[in-house]
């Protein structure tokens, strides 16, 4: 495929490395050449990295596989998931888990990658519901204004909160931005 159609998401190989774009974007500088500038991810380290491609450059997209598996607990630097179809177990490093790793709750489903049969990534869902375990008390009539205080998450995560959001609270968080969503009820 063309550089052109690079999107976020995409498992791309590049210089024999395998890369997930986060961002591209197409630009066409005044009287210069169109480039496609895109941030990407090199899935094996987690380094970020910019790259400027030419917008008729050949891009290699990987093939990925992916499979719904259940996030189980973590072990010191491994992190534990579980098939959903045949309940066979893996374990991730978590280098390869990376920043994604405050919003993994034990019996959240999720997609893992894999590329030539050897699980490379995870693909969050678009929310998970997490606990709160501290903030400051909530204020009564607090959701007048859009003010928000910090709260600190089950899993370290801290997200800013409303006011009137208080501790032992369950909330939905949206796992690309880290931001508050809405109040959960159990």
């Amino acid at each position: 495929m063309q550089a052109n159609d690079l999107r976020p998401g995409m498992v791309i190989k590049h210089n024999g490395e395998l890369y997930s774009i986060y961002k591209a974007e197409h630009r066409t500088p005044g009287n210069l050449r169109a480039f496609v500038q895109a941030k990407m991810r090199q899935l094996r380290t987690g380094a970020i990295s910019d790259y400027r491609f030419r917008s008729t450059d050949d891009v290699e997209r990987a093939v990925i596989d992916e499979t719904e598996m259940q996030y189980l607990y973590s072990d010191g630097d491994s992190y534990y998931f579980m098939n959903t179809a045949n309940y066979e177990q893996i374990h991730l490093h978590k280098d390869v888990v990376g920043d994604r790793a405050p919003y993994l709750v034990p019996d959240v489903v999720l997609k893992v990658e894999y590329y030539e049969g050897r699980p490379i990534d995870i693909a969050l869902p678009q929310t998970v519901d997490l606990k709160i375990v501290d903030t400051e008390p909530g204020i009564k009539g607090g959701s007048a204004t859009n003010v928000q205080k910090p709260a600190t998450m089950e899993t370290g995560l801290v997200v800013n909160v409303p006011p009137f959001i208080n501790a032992g609270e369950t909330i939905r968080v949206d796992t690309e931005s880290g931001t508050y969503l809405e109040r959960v009820n159990k």
